[in-house]
């Protein structure tokens, strides 16, 4: 009869393998051993790891996922610094020292940009006269207008009527009475004191992005991976005691600190503003209206440096908060995209397993246009980008709040007399005063929502300014309620 091997038979073929050869010297035996206790412990390891795995899996299904949607500049990023602030105020504290980058990249944007469009405005004048060109213009004197290089597109939208591309300035056509202002030559003397800091921008700007572009995205933005603030920590704690770029700058800004106020206070500037051929973001203005303390030689940046400060995500960043909600604490996800048009195909990914969306619009932006697409307005692009979400299968029992934005900036533009029918063609003539603009445009997203609700989904709708540390916190708490109730409902707790 034919004998069939056990487990522990000589002739078991595992037990073949692994059993040591017969001439084994202790020495090998040693080293025998040792790689046995080396694999032993990769095998332990690898064991402790997916236990580990398994049970971050089983915790993840109970944590919240927050996804903060919307376009670039609404508002965004500003809404997370303030959930950070608000949950994990050491993390921001910690990043404190990598936003003077920032700032002082947007101080020198911003400055740059005011003297590009100065020279935009006066590139006809030789220097001669005693006033420029532009100060001519600017004083009420008769120029012959430039001749246009496009024709102005048509009227159309398909959300709300508005202008696709920005009216034209009406140039004036009599003298009219105004005080003395400083000459070209005064403008020139100051461009040219003011180069080197300027050249600066590249190399920020670089410092920031790592000299990463992004395609599609608009002309001259700077992006930032998620990071970015621990990147420029150690960027420049690489060199012994500091940064040269950024103490370059520092010192820069701190000689040229009475140029840049000079210039930021001149009337020619003023008068650009005023009639809006020099169109500056509002922490452009923030900073400049404070440059003192901010060229300061030992300068940091306050809380309200950090929420003014500007500079665009790219992708989708992760931040994770701990969030104690009457005695419970829950992990909270919330993930900051970048919104740009060329980038919000990164946020579908997110879309299978999100428990809530703040959708931020700037509703401030009615007098503004895509930097990607110049003919597009941005309170268009908003409406037809909650449309995109409200509709969208994947999102359907998804908690839905809207942040309508930037509601300190609507005030400002409607108190200085900008119209929003001038715009916003189908406003007609209703009043252009705040109430009656915020109702307006409140009323379109509604609309919006309620085509796309076949689920009878509540919206939660906010007016903010996401930039006010106290009164945004107050709504960041009633959000954080109504977001824990709809997560205990989905988990059937109640």
């Amino acid at each position: 009869m034919m004998r069939t091997s056990s487990i522990r038979s000589q002739d078991d073929p595992l037990s073949l393998a692994i059993r040591p050869p017969p001439e084994e010297s202790d020495s090998d035996r040693h080293i025998r051993l040792q790689h046995e206790a080396e694999a032993r412990r990769i095998s332990e390891q690898i064991d402790e790891e997916l236990r580990f795995e398994r049970e971050k899996l089983k915790k993840s299904k109970s944590d919240v996922k927050l996804l903060l949607l919307g376009q670039a500049e609404s508002g965004k990023s500003t809404l997370q610094k303030q959930f950070q602030l608000m949950y994990s105020p050491a993390s921001l504290e910690s990043e404190r020292m990598s936003w003077r980058t920032v700032v002082y990249f947007n101080v020198v944007r911003s400055i740059k940009k005011i003297l590009t469009t100065l020279e935009a405005w006066d590139d006809i004048d030789d220097g001669s006269d005693s006033q420029s060109t532009l100060e001519r213009q600017e004083l009420g004197e008769y120029l012959p207008p430039r001749a246009s290089s496009s024709a102005t597109p048509s009227i159309h939208s398909s959300q709300i009527g508005v202008a696709l591309s920005p009216p034209s300035p009406t140039s004036p056509t009599s003298p009219t009475a105004s005080s003395p202002i400083r000459g070209s030559t005064a403008i020139s003397d100051l461009r040219r004191r003011l180069l080197p800091l300027t050249n600066t921008e590249p190399q920020l700007a670089d410092r920031l992005s790592g000299g990463v572009s992004v395609s599609g995205s608009g002309k001259g933005e700077v992006y930032v991976r998620s990071g970015w603030q621990a990147r420029t920590i150690q960027k420049a704690l690489s060199v012994i005691d500091a940064d040269p770029l950024v103490d370059d700058v520092a010192r820069m800004l701190e000689q040229s600190r009475e140029d840049i106020r000079t210039l930021w206070e001149n009337q020619v500037v003023r008068a650009l503003m005023t009639s809006r051929k020099l169109k500056l973001d509002e922490w452009s203005e923030f900073f400049l209206n404070d440059i003192s303390r901010i060229s300061a030689r030992n300068y940091v940046p306050s809380t309200d440096d950090i929420l003014h400060a500007r500079i665009q995500t790219m992708g989708v960043a992760e931040h994770i908060f701990d969030v104690d909600i009457h005695g419970k604490t829950v992990t909270w996800h919330l993930f900051d995209v970048g919104g740009a048009r060329g980038q919000r195909h990164s946020w579908v990914p997110y879309f299978d397993d999100a428990n809530a969306i703040i959708f931020v619009s700037p509703i401030s932006a009615f007098d503004q246009y895509l930097e990607e697409d110049p003919r597009t307005n941005r309170i268009d692009d908003s409406l037809q980008l909650f449309t995109q979400i409200c509709s969208n299968q994947l999102l359907k029992k998804v908690h839905l709040v809207l942040f309508l934005n930037k509601t300190d900036i609507l005030r400002k533009k409607l108190e200085r007399g900008l119209s929003v029918s001038k715009y916003i063609l189908s406003y007609g003539d209703r009043p252009n005063e705040y109430e009656a603009v915020v109702q307006y445009f409140r009323a379109h997203f509604l609309q919006v929502h309620r085509r796309n609700n076949e689920n009878r989904r509540v919206l939660y709708t906010h007016l903010t300014n996401v930039v006010d540390t106290k009164a945004t916190q107050s709504i960041i708490g009633n959000v954080r309620d109504s977001i824990f109730r709809g997560y205990l409902q989905s988990a059937a707790l109640v």
